[in-house]
Order: C-alpha cells, then structure tokens, then sequence
C-alpha cells in the first residue's frame, strides 16, 4: 500500500505539466465541427517571444560610431608644388586626378600666400623652390627624382621611376633633374629664382599687401 502510494505521489508532479500542455493544445484546436476564427487570440509561441526579445535589444551608440580620435591621417606623402608653374602644374593636375581613386597624397602649394613652412619640417618658400620636395607622413623629406618615384607610386604609377632606384640610373636622373631644376624659370618664361624671391621679400615688409603684389 505504501510502494503504491509512492508511485502515485511520485507521478503526481509529471502528470501537472502534461496536463498543462494538453490544455495549451485544447485551446488551440477548436472544437469538432466548429469554424477556424483566425482573428480569435492565440497563445505566443516561444520562438516568437524569443524573435521578440531579440527585436528590443537596440545597439548602444557607442558600438554604432567610430571614434573619431582613432583614425589616423589619410594622405601618406605631402606633394610641395609651385602652383605658379604652367609645366609643373600639369603633372600636378595628373597626380591630382590619380589622387582621386587612391586619396595617398596631400597636395601643398608653396606660391600660394597661406602656405606654412611650420606645417611643412620648417621648408621655407626659398628652399621649396629650389627643387622637388615631398614629406612622407613619418616626417621624412625626400627630394629630387626620389620624391617624384614616391609620389608616381602612391598612385599605382610606381613603374615609371622603378628603374632610378638603381646605380648609375638615380645619379644620371638626379643629374637632369637638376638642370631643370636650374633652369626651370627661364624655360617657362617667369623671372629668375632671386627676382621672384626679391619680390616676395619686398611684399612681406609692406604694410599693404596690395601695393607690393607681384
């Protein structure tokens, strides 16, 4: 008698939770002969309360924006170009439309009044136009026919100037540029270097801009 009451009271608790979800499932199955209401309320099942409860969970803002203080400076070399020179500017114009798909390069016009040898190693107007000029992002300031290499291969040009990082290439290349380098106003039709500087010295002591302008 006692074993048998065990064994019945040991059921009792399984036999709760079947009942429960046999009338679940009563209240869903309509009645034999009855018409499906499919408007009439419907317990939730719990896939959907779980779709639910992933449907509220909202992302914080923080995961959603970047941090602005985390993003390093895009351009990798710094191009200083006399805006003034009608032969310079069209490889300048080149590189700048190559620029476009590659965004690698940061151009600076030394002619240009708002130029800042501060933001540029402390290159000044003198120095600049001296000859070619390029500042990699680290600081670095490269000249001459390894600043034109650098600069032709941020924008996938690389081939053009591969064969002056060699000997006696980079000499000779070194050696021509230099020349043009020197002869660059005459040939383009502007006023010798120590005019031009004159000029421009005369205008910084000026007290109207305007009077002294070139």
């Amino acid at each position: 008698m006692a074993s048998s009451l065990a064994r019945l009271g040991a059921a009792l608790p399984r036999a709760r939770p079947l009942a429960a979800a046999a009338a679940m499932g009563a209240a869903r199955i309509p009645p034999r002969g009855a018409r499906w209401d499919p408007v009439a309320p419907r317990p939730a099942s719990l896939y959907a309360r779980r779709c639910q409860a992933h449907s509220d969970v909202k992302a914080s803002p923080a995961s959603e924006s970047k941090d602005a203080g985390s993003s390093s400076q895009s351009w990798r070399i710094k191009m200083l170009y006399d805006g003034e020179c009608p032969l310079c500017m069209r490889e300048v114009n080149m590189l700048r439309e190559r620029n476009k798909s590659y965004g690698a390069i940061n151009f600076v016009d030394i002619s240009s009044k708002d130029y800042s040898p501060k933001d540029n190693q402390d290159l000044d107007y003198e120095t600049a136009m001296g000859r070619i000029h390029a500042i990699l992002s680290d600081g670095t300031i490269v000249t001459d026919v390894e600043a034109f290499r650098r600069l032709y291969e941020e924008v996938g040009l690389g081939w053009v100037y591969a064969v002056t990082k060699y000997e006696p290439v980079a000499t000779i290349a070194n050696a021509v540029y230099g020349v043009w380098a020197k002869y660059r106003m005459e040939v383009t039709g502007r006023p010798p270097l120590e005019e031009i500087f004159a000029a421009r010295r005369q205008a910084g002591e000026c007290k109207d801009d305007k009077a002294c302008k070139m």
